[in-house]
């Protein structure tokens, strides 16, 4: 029979869950006590919140969830990093860790309704930020729009071409309408 306290903290961490914008999941087998502590610091600089949670807790508290995928990867020991802002930099954040920590390895991931490998978590890090994909967006946009307003503009400049030859052209026609209309029927 669970303890109260056990349901309590199933149920704190469902709503962590269901909080975050994405779950990142780690080993971290051999890590000591201070190279944990600051993991969760420069996690936290992140906006994400790092903690190690018993693997029955979690899996209990990933039932009936959009990431219950993530509970076959609850083996040995585990932490979940709790990202509340950019997974992106989160990413970052626990792959340079695992750089300076050898023993931290990144196990997988939870983002957008989808449940990542370790090497899908792995390559959300190679992502550039998100201002910087924005700023390429923006650029791509102003690019295009630049295209269009010059198709515009040549299409513009051909019809108006066009107009004027056919501007030349009726003034000599007009001159040579109004003599066969003046001519004389025989």
């Amino acid at each position: 029979m669970p303890s109260t306290q056990k349901v309590e903290r199933v149920a704190e961490l469902k709503e962590q869950i269901e909080g975050s914008a994405a779950l990142l999941l780690t080993e971290y087998r051999g890590l000591t006590v201070s190279e944990i502590t600051e993991l969760r610091k420069s996690l936290g600089e992140g906006g994400a919140r790092f903690a190690v949670i018993k693997n029955t807790l979690m899996r209990r508290a990933l039932e009936n969830t959009d990431a219950a995928g993530l509970g076959s990867l609850f083996e040995g020991p585990s932490a979940v990093a709790f990202v509340l802002e950019d997974p992106v930099a989160a990413a970052k954040s626990v792959t340079a860790a695992a750089k300076k920590f050898p023993a931290l390895v990144l196990k997988g991931g939870f983002v957008e309704g989808r449940v990542l490998t370790a090497d899908e978590a792995r390559s959300l890090a190679e992502l550039e930020s998100r201002e910087v994909m924005l700023s390429k967006i923006a650029g791509l946009m102003k690019g295009e729009m630049s295209r269009a307003a010059s198709m515009f503009q040549a299409a513009q400049s051909r019809f108006l071409s066009l107009l004027e030859a056919f501007k030349a052209k009726l003034p000599q026609e007009a001159e040579a309408a109004p003599d066969d209309e003046a001519a004389p029927e025989t």
